[in-house]
């Protein structure tokens, strides 16, 4: 490991308790700064609303941590918005953020969108598949960004069982993130969860980032967030333990071949070669080749969007 990288380990990776509640809203108060939760959701009727009724009962009522909860639903077609809606989230589709360019399928689609619907100088993303969900994964990553003028962007880290075998989850993180951080950008070898879908970041680094549009997003605005502030300026905390739903390996081999033609036009700027996986699956007649296509696009920094700088005048 790099000198540098054991350097930050020792000064930007904390735990949750390192900041406490009653620290948080004395600072919060202090710089003025506003904060938004966002939730991208897809079919997460069973955990969304829990989520969001735990950030409101702790971090809104107990504690005016946060000042608005969005979840928004990319395409559900069970009950998420009205679960959400009901435990006082704020629900918007997808589809009705920047109508005029058609969404494409992904996560990252989402997150970038959702820039456009909230109005916080922090943003905190939560995915809403999440387990026994503490609120202790908002404050633990909110906490830095409002006690560290010099942090810009925060990952939650923690400890992710597969099933009852504890520190077996992310798999895509060891088989493909992990290997490609450390061989091509060895100053990011420190972070725990680089995949890791709870993060918080200031509005200005975000507005400046190009999101993919799927699964590579997180690898994606490490990599660029370390270009574009510099690594004093990520740091992670220790939230404890997520549990969530996993997917079976031929969702995880998707997700890997997004990650790695985000890694890959990180590296080159280049062109893939052939943007497609293909993967098999056992039928009467033996194997059958499955061929998907890997999401090649990316979307601008929301800088470059024209209806966010008006609403930014406004």
């Amino acid at each position: 490991m790099l000198e540098e990288v054991e350097r930050w380990l020792s000064t930007r990776s904390w735990s949750v308790a390192d900041r406490p509640l009653h620290r948080l809203l004395p600072a919060k108060n202090a710089t003025g700064q506003t904060v938004s939760v966002v939730l991208p959701a897809l079919n997460e009727e069973e955990t969304v609303g829990d989520i969001v009724a735990v950030i409101r009962r702790d971090l809104v009522r107990r504690v005016p941590l946060v000042d608005e909860i969005v979840v928004v639903d990319s395409g559900s077609t069970d009950r998420t918005s009205q679960v959400a809606a009901a435990a006082g989230a704020r629900v918007v589709h997808r589809d009705a953020i920047l109508p005029r360019l058609p969404a494409v399928p992904g996560k990252g689609e989402v997150l970038w969108r959702s820039l456009l619907v909230t109005g916080g100088d922090i943003v905190c993303f939560v995915d809403a598949d999440l387990r026994e969900f503490s609120s202790d994964f908002v404050s633990g990553i909110v906490g830095p960004l409002l006690t560290e003028p010099d942090v810009h962007l925060v990952k939650a880290m923690y400890d992710r069982p597969l099933g009852t075998t504890a520190g077996q989850g992310g798999r895509v993180t060891e088989l493909m993130a992990r290997p490609l951080l450390n061989m091509h950008w060895p100053q990011l070898a420190g972070f725990v969860q680089p995949l890791g879908g709870e993060y918080a970041a200031r509005r200005s680094l975000l507005e400046q980032l190009p999101f993919p549009v799927g699964y590579g997003v997180e690898l994606g605005m490490l990599v660029d967030a370390l270009h574009l502030v510099g690594l004093d300026a990520l740091a992670q905390v220790d939230v404890g333990v997520r549990k969530h739903r996993h997917q079976d390996g031929q969702a995880l081999g998707r997700m890997s071949a997004a990650i790695y033609r985000t890694a890959q036009l990180r590296l080159a700027r280049g062109h893939l070669v052939r943007p497609s996986l293909t993967q098999f699956e056992r039928s009467e007649d033996g194997f059958e080749p499955r061929t998907y296509s890997v999401d090649t696009e990316e979307r601008p920094p929301m800088t470059e969007i024209a209806e966010y700088a008006a609403r930014r005048v406004a």
